[in-house]
């Protein structure tokens, strides 16, 4: 990524190290849903977050996802620097995927900027089971990096005030 001259620029940090990770996954589709998982988890320990600072909540559906990410948020317990949601939407005869799809990335976002804790968004929303399964490891790998480098990036910034 290029410098700009005489603009203080935030570095990339993908150190993990000590960072709370929630992460909320829908167990609809439970196959690609569980390859999500690996890869998101596999991610997250390769960039220094350790087990024990990771909490992970099962849910029924995509739509179930936005009130525990909110939920985690709140809590005095654990709360986390940054979280992942995890889910695959496919899309069927009805327009139910629509639904689905937008009020659960809706909600994700939504609760990302009422708590101010990042949120990487790997809820998959697909046209078919192949589309889906093509998806699982990148993605999975792609919101564990992103929740990394979102919580050091927000807390590099909070620093600053």
């Amino acid at each position: 990524m290029p410098r700009h001259e005489h603009i203080p620029e935030y570095d990339i940090d993908l150190n993990g190290k000590g960072l709370r990770i929630g992460v909320v996954m829908s167990r609809f589709n439970p196959e690609i849903c569980a390859k999500l998982l690996a890869a998101a988890l596999a991610e997250l320990r390769r960039l220094g977050v350790a087990d024990a600072d990771i909490r992970l909540a099962t849910v029924p559906g995509a739509l179930e996802i936005p009130i525990v990410l909110q939920t985690f948020a709140q809590s005095d317990k654990f709360r986390p620097d940054a979280m992942i949601a995890l889910g695959t939407v496919i899309r069927g005869e009805t327009y139910h995927f629509e639904v689905v799809s937008n009020d659960a990335c809706r909600g994700v976002m939504e609760t990302q900027l009422e708590t101010g804790i990042p949120i990487a968004n790997g809820i998959l929303t697909c046209e078919s089971d192949e589309q889906a399964i093509a998806r699982t490891g990148q993605k999975g790998a792609d919101c564990a990096q992103a929740a990394v480098e979102m919580a050091r990036l927000l807390c590099e910034i909070k620093a600053e005030r």
